[in-house]
């Protein structure tokens, strides 16, 4: 009995789980960063209709969690299991998807249409994707320590995820020349509009083809990655139904679970800080690209300055974790958070100097790693605290979990929508070799000005969080107490019946 309570996942078996989070990270970390230039200078979209883009391709997405989790719980077992058919139907339509996103159709009207509709696919089917696998955490092994090791193998991976989505990307795709359009106010201002009618014709017979293969190169290699990740996943992990088991708890409405966790202060607070800090960083890394490529004059160096950010995250998550363990998670949320702050001014307040830039792209990643890590370490003493005030409802940590991903997720929509529309309104001009002032003011202000009072706002907002670190040990015991005490309970009640017999 005691060997079969124990089921150890090999370390091939864990790797094999790892590996399926990669597809996640890698096509939303090279969207994240490349769709908006993407849109705005090589497919040629319309800033407006950019924006519109953005935000309803993020905003469905976020809609999208609930709605697979729904379905999901809906499905009936199969042989290959209750999740995995879920993996396995929406990967090559989620490929397909994905590679339409980055190719320019040769249509006068609806090419909006066209980005929005793909783009919208793709974040459906990948979520169908990354939701079941997210859950099949609970169906690899009834082991909690089995399945606290399967989830920091996944982390790490995810965390590589990023730096390889930022770096087949970005490489390949900096390897081009993209051919631009210079101002017409350097022909003159009596014929300039003489000039750029000129300037234009020449550069429309100038193909974009180069520059579009690129794109279309860079979503191949990803797009075999994601296929790849999907077989090791696969052929690696077994969905294990005897796992899936419930406990013998009275099964809660979802609404009235949902009404419980929104009214719990400690994590309306929680959520409140996260969101403005998701958003400084997504306004970061939506508008980065641009900021180096016109403000900055880096123009060939940007693919490289953001992988600069996501390596500095990946190598600095472990001293956030050690940070926090040692000092606090409230004190690492301060510390990490803020320290981005005076490097986000200085970007813009000195003079354009690539040593400075990369200096900033490094310890922007110090705090994105902190952002990254703090919220998944922060929300189970969010539940822990929960289950204390509320100790007869129980199966509501889905609730918990879900609501955030799908807060920040609108969020993103929001933001990227958001920040187009601001460039469309300062006069951005497409395949400009330069900007208008009003568009490098819009630039400096939605990642400096912008993300450091969002991160002051946030930083407010953590100090009413009330789950410091002696309350959270207090939580802690006074949790263990409760199970002692349930075991005790337990184990009484088995003697009981024992002596009956």
């Amino acid at each position: 009995r005691l060997q079969e309570s124990r089921e150890r996942l090999s370390v091939c078996s864990k790797l094999c789980y790892a590996v399926g989070g990669a597809p996640y990270q890698i096509t939303g970390c090279a969207l994240g960063f490349f769709l908006q230039i993407y849109l705005l200078d090589v497919a040629q979209v319309d800033a407006f209709y950019a924006s519109i883009i953005l935000f309803a391709g993020r905003v469905w997405d976020a809609i999208t969690d609930p709605m697979v989790g729904f379905f999901i719980s809906k499905t009936s077992w199969t042989r290959f299991g209750r999740l995995m058919p879920w993996i396995i139907f929406s990967t090559p339509f989620a490929i397909i998807s994905y590679f339409l996103i980055w190719f320019v159709p040769d249509i006068s009207t609806g090419q909006v249409m066209w980005y929005l509709v793909f783009y919208c696919a793709f974040q459906t089917l990948v979520t169908c994707f990354h939701v079941p696998y997210s859950a099949l955490t609970m169906f690899i092994s009834r082991e909690q320590s089995e399945r606290d090791s399967a989830t920091a193998y996944r982390m790490t991976v995810e965390v590589l995820g990023t730096v390889l989505g930022t770096a087949i990307q970005g490489q390949i795709v900096g390897k081009v020349d993209t051919p631009c359009i210079e101002s017409p106010f350097f022909f003159g201002l009596t014929n300039s509009s003489v000039a750029m009618e000129e300037l234009n014709m020449t550069h429309d017979t100038e193909s974009l083809t180069d520059t579009r293969n690129a794109y279309m190169i860079a979503a191949g290699v990803i797009g075999g990655l994601y296929i790849l990740c999907a077989l090791i996943l696969l052929l690696g992990v077994r969905e294990k139904r005897e796992s899936s088991k419930l406990r013998s708890d009275e099964p809660v409405s979802f609404f009235q679970g949902l009404k419980l966790v929104m009214n719990h202060g400690p994590y309306i607070k929680l959520i409140a800080g996260f969101l403005f800090t998701s958003l400084a960083f997504m306004l970061l890394e939506g508008n980065f690209a641009l900021f180096c490529t016109y403000t900055l004059g880096f123009r060939n160096e940007f693919q490289n300055i953001l992988l600069a950010i996501m390596l500095s995250a990946t190598l600095t998550i472990p001293f956030w974790q050690w940070f926090l363990t040692r000092f606090g998670k409230k004190t690492a949320v301060y510390v990490g958070i803020s320290s981005a702050i005076p490097f986000l001014i200085a970007v813009v307040v000195l003079d354009s100097n690539l040593f400075v830039t990369y200096v900033v792209a490094v310890a922007a990643g110090i705090s994105v790693a902190a952002a990254f890590l703090l919220p998944w370490s922060m929300l189970p003493d969010v539940i822990d605290d929960f289950k204390l005030q509320h100790p007869s409802s129980h199966g509501h940590e889905a609730i918990f979990f879900s609501f955030y991903v799908f807060f920040t997720k609108f969020t993103a929509g929001v933001s990227l929508g958001i920040s187009t529309l601001s460039l469309d309104f300062a006069g951005y001009q497409t395949r400009g070799c330069s900007q208008p002032g009003q568009v490098n003011l819009t630039l400096k202000m939605l990642v400096s000005a912008v993300p450091v009072g969002l991160i002051l706002l946030s930083l407010l907002l953590f100090k009413l969080y009330p789950i410091d670190e002696e309350k959270r040990k207090k939580n802690k015991k006074a949790l263990q107490d409760l199970r002692d005490e349930s075991n005790s309970s337990s184990e009484s009640d088995n003697t009981e019946l024992a002596s009956i017999v």
